[in-house]
């Protein structure tokens, strides 16, 4: 009981009160209903009257109905009541001290209050809550009678009535009942009614009154949120301070392919271990420690509702407490965004690829060389695809040039080999430069056969065979977990050139449909970059080998000359160019020298050399001077349009120890004097051979034993970034240095200023005056 303080009753003595007489005792008890309607009929009494706890409406009558103050009184289903424990319960601030648990607010959201009635019906307590709801104060309640005080007389007979049919029979009444407040509005108040009897056995009413447009305000909350909780097509749970299922919606269980009961008890780490469902337990503990929300987590994984696929949900999380601030666990909330997950998936794989492809085209073919093609396309297909590549060619497509490979199973050559780490699966890859045949079974030689790629998408470890070379290789590849492989052929310009091998061990995901196409893509762009290389390669064997058999063999005797002559081809990208030497024998022990460079490469560069120097070597036997020897062949040049040349032609005379020489248009010939530093002679230069009309000029110097002369071609000193003087200085200087001999000089210049991937041809001539006859 809370709150009043019992009224004595001013005819009798405290103490006759608390001890009563056997006579007392066995006095008949008045009835109730005789009583109050005494009071009603003026019974004289001072105190003041309080009201008696209203009748309420049966709740079952009124669940739908609308509030209403001046609803009627209905005499509710009367219904057996427990005796309430009379322990004070302890306060909310000795909780602890005592061991219960901290109460809860509904109480203080109802407003409660309760009265406490004599058998008469005079108000015998009256607690705060009273006084909030019907107006009256203690002082103004206790010792009133209760209908007087808080009914209309049209309601207090049925009051009267319930009151009485509940001190006689004990059973408790529940209802609705419009109630007079002070102020004189009318409030309609839901009561729970019960008789309760002390240890002398008097009687008293115990009701518990509230207002009834609050108590259906938390119904109709209460049942909001129950239909908004089950009926939400989200997930909503309640988890514990111990992150334990309290309770699950049909969404989240659907979700989970669980249901609610098997929820209930039960941490999300135990439901499900996978590390994506413990990161977000992680998350809950975080949550309930500090207190902050957790908004949009996207968690991935996989449920009992399809344990064979991943789905996607957007959680949020959030710390639930009461209203006094008491921690109670964690709300989640789990929106399923699978969709927009998986879609979200493939717009990265549809960027991984246009990506893929993009790097692709820019790095694969950068060079005409082969081995160093396919080895662009090894690295941009690992790691990014495969975690192991391999690309092989058919043999015979870098030797002929052909793609047919005769008869019996075809013979590949290894270009290239990539793997994403250190593995044992490497020494299973055919190293670079190695020919192999692989089976007939084997992917390589099926889709070579048919030209049609081959997609494994699961191998287990009894079937690695089926794509090693051998044992040995398959005892390698299974130990390091290949479980999926492709082989995809290189075709270009309608033919199978050789094929491309992938495989994955550590990356769990098996090649798909997808990552075959994206497969065949690069495989496209890379088989035309390669058959170009083999073209290349092919074309510059070809005009290398005609460009040196165009050049002359040299003689070891030259009269009054020590004679050293090298010829070195374009490497990297350039092709083979036209550029030549010659040494002619002619009369009187004289000897002519020509240096010269066709502008172009390739095959037909060199035969325009070949057709130049058979003119220079006719054109010098006529005994013609420099200058006239140069001016026939422009003439001869102007005919092999659209080429042109430049040239340096030069006469040796040992018996006048005299040199006469003409430039078209080439680099000035370096002397090196036998007493003095090396300088460039300053020639008039020319216009190069096929430009025609312009004169060309001879000039003659004096030339003495130990002297030398020496003709190259732009190919030894040009370069892309260094300016020509820059370059002729240092060839200045590194022929300032003594050599024991012309080959050795040759050797220095091109070990120091040639780069080693030259783009241009180099021919280079080196002549050292000896005396007559030595």
């Amino acid at each position: 009981m809370s709150g009043g303080t019992r009224h004595p009753d001013p005819d009798q003595p405290e103490t006759a009160r608390a001890e009563p007489g056997p006579d007392r005792a066995a006095e008949p008890r008045p009835d109730p209903a005789t009583e109050l309607r005494a009071g009603r009929s003026g019974r004289p009494r001072t105190d003041p009257v309080d009201p008696v706890d209203p009748v309420m409406e049966s709740r079952a009558d009124h669940a739908t109905a609308a509030e209403d103050d001046q609803d009627p009184p209905v005499r509710p289903r009367p219904e057996h009541t427990a005796a309430p424990d009379q322990a004070t319960p302890p306060r909310a601030d000795r909780a602890a001290e005592s061991g219960t648990e901290q109460p809860t607010g509904l109480f203080d959201l109802l407003g409660v209050a309760a009265v406490l009635l004599e058998a008469d019906g005079r108000i015998d307590m009256w607690s705060p809550q009273a006084e909030e709801l019907f107006g009256y104060d203690r002082a103004e309640a206790v010792g009133q009678y209760a209908a007087l005080l808080l009914l209309s007389p049209e309601n207090r007979d049925a009051a009267i009535e319930l009151f009485a049919e509940v001190m006689e029979t004990g059973r408790g009444w529940a209802g609705a009942f419009p109630v007079r407040r002070k102020d004189g509005g009318t409030r309609t108040v839901e009561f729970r009614n019960m008789r309760l009897t002390d240890h002398l056995g008097d009687h008293y009413a115990l009701g518990l009154a509230t207002d009834r447009s609050t108590l259906r305000r938390v119904e109709r909350d209460a049942a909001l949120s129950a239909r908004l909780v089950t009926q939400a097509p989200i997930g909503l749970a309640v988890l514990d301070t111990e992150l334990r299922y309290v309770a699950v919606n049909p969404a989240l269980a659907a979700m989970h392919g669980l249901s609610e009961a098997d929820h209930v008890g039960r941490r999300l780490g135990e439901l499900f271990p996978d590390t994506a469902f413990q990161a977000l337990e992680g998350s809950m503990r975080r949550v309930l420690d500090t207190g902050v929300p957790l908004v949009n987590q996207e968690v991935v994984g996989r449920t009992a509702a399809d344990p064979g696929s991943d789905h996607a949900w957007m959680t949020s999380l959030y710390r639930l407490e009461d209203h006094q601030g008491h921690t109670l666990g964690v709300a989640k909330v789990a929106v399923e965004v699978t969709d927009r997950y998986r879609a979200a998936q493939e717009a990265e794989r549809a960027q991984r690829r246009v990506r893929l492809i993009a790097r692709g085209s820019a790095r694969i073919g950068t060079t005409l060389e082969v081995e160093r093609t396919a080895q662009e396309l090894a690295d941009v297909l690992v790691p990014d695809l495969a975690d192991m590549a391999a690309v092989d060619l058919l043999d015979s497509m870098l030797r002929t040039g052909r793609t047919d490979p005769g008869e019996g199973p075809p013979l590949f050559r290894a270009l290239a080999v990539k793997t994403a780490y250190p593995t044992d699966a490497a020494g299973a890859l055919v190293p670079p430069g190695r020919l192999t045949v692989y089976h007939a079974g084997h992917p390589a030689a099926q889709s070579v056969r048919t030209g049609r790629p081959v997609l494994i998408t699961h191998l287990d470890s009894g079937e690695v065979g089926r794509v090693a070379a051998d044992a040995e290789a398959a005892r390698l590849l299974a130990r390091a977990g290949v479980h999926t492989d492709m082989a995809v052929p290189l075709i270009a310009r309608g033919q199978c050139i050789g094929v491309m091998g992938l495989a994955r061990a550590r990356n769990p995901a098996p090649f798909d449909a997808d990552d075959l196409e994206l497969a065949c893509e690069l495989a496209s762009r890379a088989a035309l970059s390669i058959d170009n290389a083999v073209l290349h390669q092919h074309t510059r064997s070809t005009a290398e080998a005609l460009q040196r058999s165009l050049l002359p063999r040299l003689s070891p005797h030259h009269p009054g000359l020590e004679i050293a002559a090298r010829y070195r081809p374009a490497q990297a990208i350039g092709e083979v160019g036209g550029d030549w030497y010659d040494v002619i024998p002619l009369d009187g022990d004289r000897t002519a020298l020509a240096v010269g460079d066709v502008m172009g490469s390739g095959i037909a560069a060199a035969a325009t050399m070949g057709r130049l120097r058979t003119a220079t070597s006719t054109l010098a036997d006529l005994d013609l001077d420099p200058a006239r020897v140069l001016t026939h062949l422009d003439r001869i040049t102007l005919g092999l349009d659209p080429y042109i040349a430049t040239c340096v032609y030069a006469v040796h005379d040992p018996r006048l120890a005299r040199l006469e020489a003409a430039s078209a248009g080439h680099l000035p010939p370096v002397l090196i004097p036998s007493d003095g530093p090396p300088r460039l002679l300053d020639l008039p230069t020319g216009t190069p051979l096929g430009v025609g009309g312009v004169p060309f000029e001879s000039s003659t110097l004096e030339l003495r034993p130990g002297d030398q002369l020496v003709l190259y071609t732009d190919g030894l000193v040009e370069t892309r970034d260094d300016p020509i003087d820059a370059r002729l200085d240092e060839l200045l200087r590194l022929l300032s240095a003594p050599s024991p001999s012309p080959e050795d000089t040759c050797d220095r210049l091109l070990r120091e200023l040639r780069h080693p991937a030259g783009h241009d041809d180099v021919a280079l001539l080196i002549a050292r005056v000896l005396p007559l006859g030595s």
